[in-house]
């Protein structure tokens, strides 16, 4: 007796959860950010309505996308005059003092109508003018049912592109200056540069020294050359691409 009673109890529960999951009047999404503007920035969102229903907080570098967020809870049916609210804050370019100004916005914006008439993933849209925007939906930006203004994923301007070639072409270039330096040290030093390599080499990445002896061992220094010899020509092989996609 006392077993059908707690398995009746049991049932009645689930039961009552299934009712009140289908009385639910909303439904939890994912949340995107897509930035098309040159500035980086990051993202809360929230519900003008209900301060417990928030998801975000990523950043989101110039002209790229964040990943997936979780979660926010949308309305089941789409009614006008829905809004989000979306906490911004972007920084503005490092003044002469060292100092990078932050600016802290709030946006309340309209979601526009459900793609296909449901709820769909959140979207929170930084625009290239720095305004935001919200969709709901499924679709990602490069799809033909994107319901955002602007199509496609972000496309970075020339200036940001020169910007990142330089970049990398100075990263490349300090590659090149630290592998030479690499080999001369251990031409004109071969014991001090094979001990200092060796002790780097046993706390970062032990691995490498299998099959050596220890730091005098001849075999570790051809090593060290053979390595050091080919970060320089894969180096200046970079080198040589960047400058050549530069022209």
């Amino acid at each position: 007796m006392r077993t059908v009673l707690i398995v009746g109890v049991m049932l009645g529960l689930l039961v009552g959860s299934a009712h009140a999951g289908l009385g639910k009047s909303t439904v939890p999404v994912s949340v995107h950010g897509v930035n098309y503007s040159n500035e980086e920035f990051s993202y809360t969102v929230e519900d003008p309505t209900d301060a417990k229903n928030k998801a975000g907080g990523e950043t989101i570098n110039r002209f790229g996308a964040g990943g997936t967020m979780c979660c926010y809870d949308l309305p089941k049916q789409w009614k006008p005059g829905m809004q989000v609210k979306v906490n911004s804050t972007h920084w503005l370019p490092k003044q002469a003092d060292g100092k990078i100004p932050e600016v802290k916005q709030s946006f309340l914006v309209e979601m526009p109508p459900y793609v296909d008439g449901k709820p769909g993933e959140l979207w929170i849209l930084r625009q290239v003018d720095g305004s935001v925007k919200v969709v709901s939906s499924d679709y990602q930006p490069d799809h033909e049912k994107w319901p955002g203004e602007v199509k496609g994923w972000p496309v970075p301007s020339n200036a940001y592109v020169q910007e990142r070639q330089r970049l990398y072409l100075s990263l490349a270039e300090s590659d090149v200056t630290s592998s030479k330096a690499l080999l001369v040290e251990l031409e004109k030093d071969p014991v001090l540069a094979t001990e200092e390599a060796w002790k780097i080499r046993s706390k970062y990445s032990p691995k490498d020294l299998a099959g050596f002896v220890n730091a005098s061992d001849p075999k570790f220094k051809e090593w060290l050359r053979d390595r050091y010899q080919r970060s320089l020509r894969l180096s200046e092989e970079r080198v040589k691409r960047l400058k050549e996609s530069m022209q």
